[in-house]
């Protein structure tokens, strides 16, 4: 007989939070490109989103080095953020979108960097 499945502790669905632009934070100046969609992803014993910038990846990196997010969270063209540290991101300007936005912005930004697809520049 398999094993019983584990059951998944609860992660409630963020509101219309994701149609509302926050207030900019008070460490991070008002027009900022970061946004983040929903942790939706269970890893490692927690929920897990994404963080982009549809600025630079420069951008970016000082964003997830604002929240503390070590440079090993970040992956091709995203960092992987744990649910709480989302509430600070948002409280720091970070926008909400749902994950379909986040990568249709991130691909007009020309950001994007699919699976085994290498950087520009790199061969």
């Amino acid at each position: 007989m398999p094993p019983a499945c584990p059951t998944l502790p609860p992660n409630p669905r963020p509101a219309d939070r994701s149609l509302v632009a926050p207030a900019a934070g008070p460490t991070y100046p008002a027009r900022v490109a970061i946004l983040i969609d929903a942790a939706l992803w269970w890893h490692r014993e927690r929920w897990w989103g994404h963080m982009v910038s549809d600025e630079s990846y420069a951008e970016l990196h000082a964003f997830a080095e604002l929240l503390g997010v070590p440079r090993r969270g970040f992956e091709r063209d995203h960092y992987d953020i744990p649910e709480h540290l989302h509430e600070a991101a948002l409280e720091a300007g970070a926008l909400l979108v749902s994950s379909k936005e986040l990568v249709t912005r991130l691909t007009a930004a020309g950001l994007r960097r699919p699976k085994g697809r290498p950087a520009p520049g790199e061969v």
